[in-house]
């Protein structure tokens, strides 16, 4: 299962380990072509750096989950900034054409999921994300990969 935090340099994303390490470039999506999850998850990453979502990790759950693609897990530092992160990606997502996601939570303020169909969003605020730690759950390794021998 591969866990990466995001940071934006220049125009593309770079994908980084959590020890620091350079894994992956994830190119603009023109260079990608048509591909629906590559494009959502450009969009989803830009918006949550632009709201100053932080601890930003993504998890590839594709072939591992029906769920989507991508599962992304950030922090906002209050309610509030839960809130306004969430409704910034909201808007991001229907601005460049990647319809309305199915909300849930947002009222609260302290765990809002937004489903885009390929990518899950969950935004905490710090004590409730680390209550939950879902990203322990989605790392665990696969049953198949610890029972070889």
């Amino acid at each position: 299962m591969c866990i990466v935090c995001h940071s934006r340099k220049g125009k593309a994303l770079t994908t980084v380990h959590a020890k620091g390490k350079t894994l992956a470039v994830i190119p603009k999506s023109a260079e990608r072509g048509a591909d629906a999850a590559a494009r959502a998850l450009e969009t989803v990453l830009a918006s949550l750096e632009d709201s100053k979502a932080e601890d930003i990790v993504t998890i590839d759950i594709a072939g591992k989950s029906a769920l989507g693609d991508y599962m992304i897990v950030v922090s906002g530092r209050s309610n509030r900034h839960v809130m306004a992160i969430s409704d910034h990606l909201l808007t991001d997502l229907k601005d460049d054409g990647l319809g309305t996601a199915r909300v849930e939570g947002q009222e609260g303020g302290d765990w809002v999921l937004i489903d885009t169909g390929d990518i899950i969003v969950h935004v905490f605020r710090p004590e409730i994300r680390e209550f939950y730690n879902i990203e322990k759950m989605w790392a665990a390794p696969d049953m198949d990969e610890e029972t070889r021998h």
